[in-house]
Formats: C-alpha cells, sequence, structure tokens
C-alpha cells in the first residue's frame, strides 16, 4: 500500500487513526518494527515463587509478528523463545541454551494464543495500530475496542480498553488457551499497562502486567518494566 494510503484517515475507523496518533504514530515515517527490553519476574499459577528475567522483544509493525527472548533462572541459565512468526506460534524453554524443558508442538491453539499476545501488546507498538493492515478494528463500546487478525482456526480477537486520556490501559480476551499441549484449559485471560511516558515522540506504557482470570479471580503471572524501546527502520 502506498504512502498516501496510509495516510488516509478512512482507511481506519476515526478512533483507531486517533489512537494510533495519539499515542504517537506517524503516517509520513517508514517505522517496520520496535525493540524493547524488560525486566521483571514471571511464574506458574500456583508456583510459591517467582523467577526474575531479562527479555529482548521485536515486534514487527506492518504484519502480525513478535518476537520475545528472556534469561531466567540461577545465573540465567534458562533461556525461554516466545513467539509469533511466520503465521506460527512457538515457545521454547531450553537449560543451557540446548537442554530441552519445554518445547511447544505449532499447534492451532498455540499459534492463536501467540497471535492473541502480538494483539494485547499493540500498546507497545503505536505504528502497527496504523500501519498493520492484517488487523481488523471495531468500537465494542464506551472506551473498548475489539481488534482481530488471522483466518479460520487460528483467529484471535483481543478488547482493548482505555482510560480517561485515551491510552491503552488494559486488553482481555476471554479464551486463551492456558495450555500448550491438550487439554488446552481455554481460559479469560488480561493484561494491565501502567507508567505511560513519552518516549522518542511516542507514548509507551513502561510497565505490564497479565493475568488467568480463574474462577472468577485473577491470578497475576508476569510482570514487567521496559527498560528500553526504540523504533527500527526510520526513514522518510
Amino acid at each position: 500500500m502506498s504512502e498516501v494510503n496510509y495516510q488516509d484517515r478512512t482507511r481506519l475507523p476515526a478512533d483507531v487513526y486517533d489512537l494510533a496518533i495519539r499515542l504517537g504514530a506517524n503516517p509520513a515515517l517508514n517505522r517496520s518494527s520496535v525493540k524493547l527490553h524488560q525486566t521483571g519476574q514471571m511464574k506458574e499459577i500456583g508456583a510459591p515463587k517467582w523467577m526474575s528475567f531479562s527479555a529482548i522483544q521485536s515486534m514487527a509493525t506492518r504484519t502480525c509478528a513478535f518476537d520475545w527472548r528472556a534469561r531466567t533462572g540461577l545465573f540465567g541459565m534458562i533461556s525461554v523463545r516466545d513467539a509469533f512468526v511466520n503465521g506460527e506460534g512457538h515457545l521454547a524453554v531450553k537449560a543451557l541454551g540446548i537442554i530441552p524443558i519445554i518445547g511447544a508442538t505449532s499447534s492451532l491453539q498455540l499459534t492463536r494464543g501467540e497471535l492473541m499476545r502480538y494483539l494485547a501488546e499493540l500498546a507497545w507498538a503505536p505504528d502497527a495500530i496504523l500501519f498493520n493492515d492484517d488487523l481488523r478494528w471495531r468500537q465494542e463500546g464506551p472506551d473498548k475496542l475489539a481488534v482481530s487478525a488471522g483466518m479460520g482456526d487460528t483467529a484471535a480477537e483481543v478488547i482493548l480498553n482505555l482510560d480517561t486520556e485515551g491510552r491503552i490501559a488494559g486488553c482481555f480476551a476471554p479464551d486463551r488457551a492456558r495450555a500448550v499441549k491438550p487439554p488446552y484449559l481455554l481460559t479469560p485471560w488480561r493484561g494491565h499497562f501502567s507508567d505511560y511516558r513519552r518516549h522518542n515522540d511516542m507514548l509507551i506504557p513502561f510497565a505490564a502486567e497479565v493475568a488467568w482470570e480463574i474462577d472468577g479471580v485473577e491470578h497475576v503471572y508476569f510482570q514487567c518494566t521496559v527498560d528500553d524501546w526504540q523504533t527500527l527502520g526510520d526513514s522518510n
């Protein structure tokens, strides 16, 4: 699609276009991806202790794709890769970089779940709201936008909740797979964004947490802060 069409407000619902511009997306720039560094903690549901991690994540702005690579455990000996690349979901956990601990075979539910993650994290890639033609949008209600992507059994949708300043405050999906192997345990899934800062002309949340909702109770299993955030592929 040409740059002229990208600048056409009618290509997107007005509320979506306004959200992208409010968060700092720029129709005049060709920014193909973002890269962010995170530190935080995560745990399995029911686990007594949190595990600290550091991670680097890339997110595409023209197509649905992300790649999250983390180090955790004693001396960072455990590596984790969580990704949606070339239309497929990937999850791998290894010790010392070579010994498999978890290696999820690509499945419809894994791919759908990873696509949900990309949609849920659009707050970290405002240009994707403006430029990613794979995204479908609709107004869900006051201060709520539904965004979806994918086709058939891997189609995914996430509800984005806006705060009083029109920023993405949270996300929700009623049926993300909580397990990587059958039974998949489709479960309500929520994310919350906070600590918005103006950074490189973009308005970005520098803190987030993610939770499963089980029997009406939120169980937080992931918390992070963003230590660095940058756009890639900038050009006029």
